[in-house]
């Protein structure tokens, strides 16, 4: 099945324009999703919302958004006052900067998508300004309204096209020296980082999808087909319980266990 378009509008670079079109490098369609049902009937349950005070159902035309200065103390925006702020997009990426490749640090990648041209007569001007971020190794920045809201978007040519990253708002990124900063900066004994290194070496392999396979999802499969069969599902045994660690290691002689289990097999 081909992917379903996300975003059609156009890539924009000085006086150069093409129309492109935008999917989601990601999905969760395939993911296993339930409905909440009434066991004695096998119906559906529907949500409601509920006054929190008087546990009466609230209609649709009395719900109104609140934002909390408060406790039980709430501002009231109408949906005309919260469309009078929301963007509008101009249904163009126009890249207005360019950063070095790998300066904009892996936090603040947010979504993945594909940008691709939209038709035969922009691929031109497409593989154009791919292929020229492509030789100064660099990547665009631009803005864009997406997920309703105007955000900061990536654009990093990839093979024949372009991936365009959302970027994360700077309150939503956290300072690692707030968290690494305590860690004492001792480096490692050399003759441990050799051992580590020879361990390291002797497991490196090619990267392989399946290792980012969902193996609960696929037992919940099998539970769900058994179940369309009136067959009785069977249940994977669980691991038990591990030993804890104990609290005195030497790592020399860690490592060099480890390096010899591998050797055996």
């Amino acid at each position: 099945m081909a992917p379903r378009t996300f975003w059609k509008g156009y890539l924009k670079l000085s006086l150069v324009t093409c129309p492109v079109a935008m999917m989601r490098a990601t999905s969760e369609a395939e993911k296993v999703r339930f409905h909440t049902l009434n066991r004695k009937t096998g119906n559906r349950v529907v949500s409601r919302y509920v006054d929190s005070v008087t546990r009466k159902p609230v209609e649709d035309d009395d719900e109104i958004r609140g934002y909390q200065r408060g406790e039980d103390d709430y501002v009231m925006l109408e949906d005309d006052e919260l469309d009078d702020v929301a963007l509008e997009s101009t249904r163009t990426i126009d890249i207005d900067m360019f950063v070095p490749a790998g300066e904009v640090a892996w936090i603040w990648y947010d979504k993945p998508h594909y940008l691709i041209p939209d038709d035969k007569v922009g691929e031109e001007a497409f593989a154009v300004i791919r292929d020229a971020m492509t030789t100064n190794a660099v990547v665009g920045i631009s803005r864009l309204v997406m997920y309703r809201r105007e955000r900061a978007v990536l654009l990093e040519p990839r093979d024949r096209g372009i991936v365009l990253w959302t970027l994360r708002y700077g309150d939503e990124v956290r300072d690692a020296e707030d968290y690494f900063g305590d860690i004492d900066g001792e480096k490692a004994q050399p003759d441990q980082l050799s051992l580590m290194k020879k361990y390291i070496k002797g497991r490196t392999r090619k990267w392989d999808a399946a290792i980012a396979e969902d193996p609960v999802q696929d037992n919940l499969l099998k539970i769900i087909a058994s179940k369309k069969k009136n067959k009785r599902a069977t249940h994977a045994p669980k691991p038990g319980t591990p030993e804890p660690p104990s609290n005195v290691v030497n790592i020399m002689d860690a490592l060099k266990a480890s390096l010899t289990r591998d050797r055996k097999k």
